[in-house]
This record gives C-alpha cells, structure tokens and sequence, in this order.
C-alpha cells in the first residue's frame, strides 16, 4: 500500500470515556502510518484522560451547551478547528484503528476527495487481545450485518454512494476545504441524535461525495438501548430541528418506538412532535441491552 506523504490529523472527541480512549491511541501507536498529531477535544470533563502516546496530542475542553452534557456537533467543530493540518480523520472514541486505517483512508481520500467512511467492526464484552495486533481485533470482532456489502473488499478503491443518509461520524476522512465547503456540523443540533445525516445532506447539497473505505475500525462493547431512551429528550429536540431544515424526520425507527410506547404523538407526515411524557429512569435502565450494536 503506498500513500502520498502528508500531514493529517485524527479528530476525537470523549466524555469520561477513558479507557475506551486509551485504547484508541493504542491503536493509533501502532499505524502503518501515523498521524501528525490528535486532537482530543473533552465534553464537560475538565480533567483529561492520562494516556501514552507516542503522537503529539492537543487537548480542547468545552462544556455543555442548554441541558444536554453532549454538545457532539460543536466538540467536531473544535476538533476541526484546533487541527494543524489540512486533512481530518475524524474518530470515535469507541474505536480502535486498525493499523492500517490511517494509511488507507488518506489513500482514499487523496484518490476520489470527499467524505470516506471507514468500515466498523464490533467487539464483544469480552475486549480485545492487545498482544494479537489486527488478527486478535479480526478475530474479536463482528460486522455490522447492514453495512457489510456498502465497503469494498480490501485493498479495492472506495465504492462511491448516494445514501448519504448512511453516513456515520465513527470514522471518516475528509480535507478542512471540504469540511468548511460543508460548514462543519450544524449546532443547532445541541445533543445527541440527527447531526450526522444532517451534515451528509448538506455535504450532497454542496457537491462532496460519499464513498465507502475498505479501512477498518474495531467499536468496543459498551452496550445499547433499544430504543436509546437515555437520548430521549436531544432526540426529541433534534428531530424537529431536522425536519424544519429538510422538511423530513429523521430517525424514524427510533421516533416510531418512542410513539409505539406512548411517550411521543407523531406521525411521519405530521409538521411536529407531542411528547405525551418522558420515560422514566426505570424504563430507561430496562431498555439496556448487552448487544454489540
């Protein structure tokens, strides 16, 4: 594999999520090709994770904005801003590079220009075996079972899509040009839930193309609720900022559930959403669910 020689930077943004991050540069230590520098920026967590990295690492805090404690559109914002050079690869917390994930988004990216996605895979509780490098991660882990077909094999050029609503921030790649062209991620969206399909339509309104890497990128285990109850309220909130920009809703499996348990009155064809009530803590812990995805 051979790639143009250029400074990049790898974009993550954590909210006490330590170990995960840890593991993250574990990942990042062992790149075929290493980055130029990681941005970490922290959501309301003033005191940064202790990690080693054999990388130069810049540290960013913000705090929470309104009353959701992840303000994600706006900490990829100061990622992006506080970056050095003039490539992004933007990076989960959640996942651990496989070594040659850097190498080959670059590869792609300096081949078709856009947004290149990377392609997860997931771990289970378990973890994963450290000493066994990308084999032990492989061996670990599962793929996503919707998205396997969208990635080429490896080593292929990136598959080029239309389904910007599939795109993902877990991992991908894409020039500062591109992500200012694009405007970076709307803060309208205040937490958790919308602000990624809306940041892909605004990229395929703007001309920036889509495409699916072979790069693989391994999620830890921590569990899900379905449906992620635990998001309720910045769901709520983010659908309606969404459809009053697009003139359609967003996460509509997720809105069905939460109307399916009467929490929500809401039609797709209706303009706006009626909370009938919030879940409680109780339903919030019985929808946890020890799956990988």
């Amino acid at each position: 594999m051979t790639t143009p020689s250029q400074d990049f930077s790898v974009l993550v943004i954590s909210s006490h999520r330590d170990q995960h991050l840890t593991n993250l540069v574990y990942g990042l230590n062992r790149s075929t090709l290493k980055p130029t520098e990681l941005v970490i920026v922290y959501m309301d967590q003033p005191n940064p994770a202790t990690i080693e990295s054999s990388i130069p690492v810049r540290v960013v805090h913000i705090s929470p904005t309104g009353s959701s404690t992840l303000p994600l559109a706006a900490a990829r914002n100061a990622a992006a801003q506080a970056a050095s050079t003039d490539t992004l690869i933007f990076l989960d917390v959640d996942c651990i590079p496989a070594s040659t994930l850097c190498e080959t988004l670059l590869r792609d990216l300096h081949s078709v220009g856009g947004l290149v996605m990377a392609q997860p895979r997931y771990l289970g509780p378990a973890g994963f075996p450290p000493a066994e490098g990308d084999d032990g991660l492989m061996r670990a882990s599962i793929p996503h079972h919707a998205r396997t077909s969208l990635a080429p094999p490896g080593g292929e050029p990136p598959a080029a899509t239309d389904r910007y609503e599939l795109f993902w921030s877990l991992g991908f790649a894409v020039t500062a040009a591109d992500f200012e062209l694009i405007g970076g991620f709307d803060e309208s969206f205040t937490g958790y839930g919308g602000e990624d399909t809306d940041f892909s339509f605004t990229a395929r309104n703007k001309g920036v193309r889509l495409s699916f890497s072979s790069a693989t990128m391994f999620h830890q285990h921590h569990g899900v609720s379905r449906p992620p109850l635990q998001h309720f309220a910045d769901i709520v909130a983010n659908s309606q900022v969404f459809n009053e920009k697009w003139g359609r809703w967003p996460m509509t499996g997720w809105l069905a559930a939460f109307t399916d348990r009467g929490y929500l009155r809401w039609m797709d064809e209706a303009p706006t959403i009626e909370v009938i009530r919030h879940p409680t803590p109780g339903e919030v812990a019985a929808a946890r669910v020890d799956a990988p995805y």
